[in-house]
């Protein structure tokens, strides 16, 4: 079994350390903040024996195999390249990095020191999607011709969520999401995007409009931050649709077809994190370098079609110059 460290002590770590607590076969050694104090708050909730005030004590710890990355984007570049240098595996939040280059030099790095490394790109782990790919592939539904998908929410949180120096805003927080299962039912290369972000004072995206066009087909995906809108997507054939409510995390979906209608179900073990950090233990104790599930090329695909829909709309983040 490998000893998984934990970097940050936010809301997403908090997910990953309460779904990790459920599951038998993954131990995490240590948690690390900017602050000890909070890493040893976090350590003494969930259980960790050791807390460590630095990510750079995390990193040189000889106990901790393979680490979560839950810092803000901004940081994913720096935090995973410090982890690397340390010979750690990596399984890092979306998005990413803040740009497909970035991605493109983690990943290089990663195979130069034989390390694993994967987004958690949890909603592409999802075991619905086995069967909705099955689906697909069985022609039940026919030719693809559109897909849509849209996610939006509101929070408390809107200073953090929306600070351009953190990478904020919606695309990289939640339009992932929208674009990650548009590539998954249609490919990760699109002949044509289309776009329009709608700005918040900060200087980031509010709210994006996203269509992707292949060939006969197109996605057409919204997402906004401070709006209530419901998580659905769906996937429209020549012969049928497939019905998906709240697709980033799926637990069941409905199938139109010359068949009839027919509902796929696949309940989550604990709450669907379960998955991505099995993928990510198994991959790095097999000695794989890759996940053959969510791909090197699928993440640094999503990070070049975010980076064009950054460029359309003249969004960069200060510290990009």
């Amino acid at each position: 079994m490998l000893n998984w460290g934990i970097l940050s002590t936010g809301v997403i770590a908090r997910n990953f350390a309460q779904t990790a607590a459920q599951m038998d076969d993954v131990c995490i050694r240590a948690v690390a903040s900017r602050s000890l104090e909070s890493a040893q708050a976090f350590a003494d909730e969930f259980g960790i024996p050791t807390a460590h005030g630095s990510y750079e004590a995390l990193a040189e710890d000889p106990q901790v195999d393979i680490v979560y990355v839950a810092t803000p984007h901004s940081r994913h570049y720096e935090d995973m390249k410090l982890l690397i240098a340390a010979g750690k595996h990596i399984l890092c939040e979306k998005s990413f990095t803040t740009d497909a280059a970035q991605a493109e030099e983690i990943f290089a790095l990663a195979k130069a020191r034989g390390v694993f490394v994967m987004e958690a790109f949890w909603t592409k782990l999802c075991p619905l999607y086995r069967q909705i790919e099955q689906v697909i592939a069985s022609g039940a539904i026919g030719d693809i011709r559109a897909v849509t998908a849209q996610y939006g929410y509101t929070t408390g949180r809107m200073a953090r969520k929306f600070d351009a120096e953190l990478a904020g805003g919606t695309l990289l927080d939640i339009g992932v999401y929208a674009i990650g299962f548009a590539c998954m039912m249609l490919g990760y290369a699109p002949d044509k995007m289309i776009s329009s972000l709608i700005m918040n004072p900060q200087g980031t995206d509010a709210t994006d409009a996203v269509t992707l066009v292949y060939g006969g087909a197109a996605a057409q995906l919204i997402c906004t931050i401070g709006a209530e809108i419901p998580t659905h997507a769906a996937v429209y054939g020549t012969k049928g649709c497939i019905d998906i409510p709240d697709f980033k995390n799926p637990q069941r979906c409905t199938v139109y077809g010359e068949a009839g209608v027919r509902t796929l179900e696949a309940p989550f073990e604990i709450n669907g994190f379960e998955y991505e950090i099995r993928e990510a233990q198994r991959c790095a104790q097999e000695g794989r370098r890759e996940s053959g599930v969510m791909t090197h090329a699928q993440s640094i695909a999503v990070m070049r079609i975010m980076d064009e829909v950054r460029r359309q709309n003249g969004l960069r983040f200060p510290f990009e110059g």
